[in-house]
């Protein structure tokens, strides 16, 4: 296979492992823990290393994963004290438990092959090189293991849906009908160890926080139904790597930091123009709802004075900048929507109700 497909190829399935957990950490309002798990991971392979003196001992594996789930405790733990807060808590346990690994590295681990630029950048290029046989076939070590990844989360997300899915939206009714939401919690976030060790030796820590937080993100933007938020997710996750791939071979830049920059652009996108969510939609939205509460203040007026003896004042254009108190230039386009849209018309100096305004008037 060629090295330039094998390359995208483990991009998109690391991507679409990341995204499937990282729903649930979007959705728990808890993605920044994706940030400490994937850094505290070191930790645990340092110490599995220290132990078995061996890189390819399964010590490391179980040592990283273990760590994982300490750290969410860690976390949980300083924040149940009531003293900080969650994102408080991210910020000491994290950093403290990554520096103890760089000081462990430094200190005894200095000769191997295990350091921190590896964890954090990753190199994606260098992965094809790295093969073991599987089936029969001659595949690279992270295209297999992502590969794994990706098939116990879908697994597990076939098996445990509705019980994630109500731990998540309603911990106590999950609680009250005999789920046991913290081992839901400690089981996702073991999911999220797993996923965080299998991924960083071939993308690196920084994008597989990217992979696992931004394509959730943005397709939170997009819909409001979890087996679609889901599916979007591994979708914009998968797209994104591959544009990341090929604007990296454009620009011969790093391939983990082009990927990554295409999340952020993605939901960038999202955040913008978003049909519902979006900052555009937003706005228009807000302009929509402005022109119509003016229509009704206009048509209201116009009602409460039509066939009186000061309508000639009332009713005239120029009196609604004093009476709505209004700006010209707004006075102006709400009376010409008005015109488009057949609730009034001007007879002379003065503005009257059509039968569609008067009834647009009256539903208020």
């Amino acid at each position: 296979m060629n090295p330039q497909v094998e390359v995208q190829l483990i991009a998109v399935v690391i991507a679409a492992a990341c995204a499937l957990p990282g729903v649930f950490l979007v959705l728990r309002r808890m993605a920044m823990l994706s940030d400490a798990i994937s850094h505290t991971v070191l930790l645990g392979i340092v110490l599995g290393y220290l132990i078995s003196n061996s890189l390819a001992s399964p010590l490391l594996f179980i040592g990283a994963i273990a760590m994982g789930v300490i750290t969410v405790w860690l976390v949980e733990l300083v924040s149940g004290s009531g003293l900080v807060r969650e994102d408080a808590a991210i910020g000491l346990v994290f950093p403290a438990l990554f520096s103890l690994a760089v000081l462990l590295i430094s200190r005894y681990a200095g000769n191997v092959h295990l350091d921190t630029d590896s964890v954090l950048l990753g190199e994606l290029a260098f992965a094809p090189f790295d093969r073991v046989s599987f089936l029969g076939l001659d595949l690279p070590r992270a295209l297999v293991t992502g590969a794994g990844a990706l098939s116990l989360n879908f697994i597990l997300l076939f098996l445990f849906y509705k019980e994630l899915k109500l731990a998540t939206f309603d911990p106590a009714l999950a609680a009250t009908l005999g789920f046991t939401p913290t081992l839901i919690h400690y089981g996702l976030m073991t999911s999220v160890s797993l996923t965080a060790v299998t991924a960083f030796d071939a993308v690196g820590s920084i994008l597989v926080i990217a992979l696992m937080v931004a394509p959730p993100a943005t397709a939170y933007l997009l819909t409001d139904r979890l087996p679609r938020l889901i599916g979007l997710s591994v979708a914009i996750g998968a797209l994104d790597a591959i544009a990341g791939y090929w604007i990296a071979r454009l620009f011969d830049v790093s391939i983990a930091g082009a990927m990554a920059t295409m999340t952020g652009f993605s939901f960038l996108l999202a955040w913008l123009f978003a049909p519902r969510r979006g900052i555009v939609a937003q706005a228009l939205q807000h302009r929509n709802r402005r022109e119509h509460f003016a229509l009704q203040m206009l048509t209201l007026h116009l009602l409460n004075h039509e066939g009186s003896g000061d309508a000639s004042i009332e009713c005239h254009p120029r009196h609604l900048i004093e009476e709505l108190r209004w700006q010209p230039a707004f006075a102006g386009a709400i009376v010409r929507r008005a015109e488009q849209r057949g609730l009034v018309r001007q007879q002379g100096d003065i503005l009257c109700l059509t039968e569609q305004g008067r009834a647009f008037a009256r539903d208020l």
